[in-house]
């Protein structure tokens, strides 16, 4: 299996361009349903260790239904299928571009969430025009053991989120540990009282916002992703369903450009313009860097051929 792994503030991307199994054609939201139903031994493979890493999303480059897009591309991590991925876009569009398979400048891309835009101004920095964002509950309580009552947000941005401003403690690094605990038994407790999506869907991110002492930066955060491991980047589509948060509170005008930091401190400019739906249509800009040029091997001997279960 042919692979190019790079990392976009911090949190790894491995994009499969070769070896991949077989989900047939039709609109990517069935193909992508046909990797959760089917294939989930292939993509926990790549993504456990030995071969992948915590917290690395692989993204599998598939043909398009639109004729307009570069590619197509289903995003996973070793839990779950995603409907969308903002650094996992960043890292494709600076891998294509170190292929040689697209120039600067502005390219579609189609995802299960729909069709996004990549613009890359050079060969490392890519902003993202992501698919329309929108709050869907405000200031939710759930009830969460240890933590008491904890009030937050429910958003969309490609994912859906559950986003708590302020985070009841601080985004640190020397905080990861209870950050990831705290979020977990957040989404734990959100799932169980049915909180989520218009339509039911589940809860599959969390995310904790902090405010910070740099004037430059508007705030920091952690996101818990459906592996709980935390995304190191402030999370491409987190950061779209924050923005979603902030236009429905007046927190924020259209065009108007702020930096999220993660919790690591990896930057994302972001900004908006209202959706045609009444949600938002995120922009988000970070960098990314190729990391490795990889042929995966799958020995039919080896124990741990389908990775080490999580």
């Amino acid at each position: 299996m042919h692979v190019i792994d790079s990392h976009t503030g911090g949190e790894p991307t491995r994009v499969i361009l070769s070896g991949g199994p077989d989900l047939g054609s039709g609109p990517l939201q069935d193909r992508a349903a046909c990797l959760a139903q089917d294939h989930v031994a292939f993509y926990q493979s790549v993504m456990c260790e030995p071969r992948g890493q915590p917290a690395m999303v692989g993204a599998l480059l598939v043909e398009p239904v639109d004729p307009d897009c570069v590619t197509g591309v289903i995003y996973f991590d070793a839990d779950a299928v995603l409907g969308m991925c903002g650094h996992g876009t960043i890292g494709l569009a600076v891998t294509l571009y170190h292929l040689g398979r697209i120039g600067l400048g502005s390219h579609k891309v189609e995802t299960p969430a729909g069709v996004v835009v990549v613009d890359l101004s050079d060969a490392h920095t890519v902003t993202v025009t992501n698919i329309e964002s929108r709050r869907v509950h405000q200031a939710v309580e759930v009830s969460v053991p240890d933590q008491g009552t904890v009030t937050g947000d429910v958003a969309y941005g490609g994912n859906w989120f559950f986003i708590v401003d302020p985070s009841p403690i601080a985004v640190t690094p020397a905080n990861i540990p209870v950050l990831t605990q705290m979020a977990i038994a957040m989404r734990e407790a959100a799932n169980a009282a049915g909180v989520g999506g218009e339509r039911g869907e589940p809860i599959d991110h969390v995310v904790l916002q902090d405010q910070s002492d740099d004037p430059e930066v508007h705030s920091r955060n952690f996101v818990l992703c459906p592996d709980d491991t935390y995304d190191r980047s402030p999370c491409g589509t987190g950061s779209s369903a924050r923005l979603a948060c902030l236009a429905a509170d007046g927190s924020l005008v259209p065009g108007d450009e702020i930096v999220q930091q993660s919790v690591i401190g990896s930057p994302y400019r972001l900004s908006y313009q209202p959706g045609p739906n009444g949600g938002v249509i995120p922009t988000i800009t970070g960098q990314a860097f190729v990391t490795a040029e990889t042929t995966l091997m799958f020995h039919p001997c080896d124990p741990y051929q389908r990775g080490i279960p999580i």
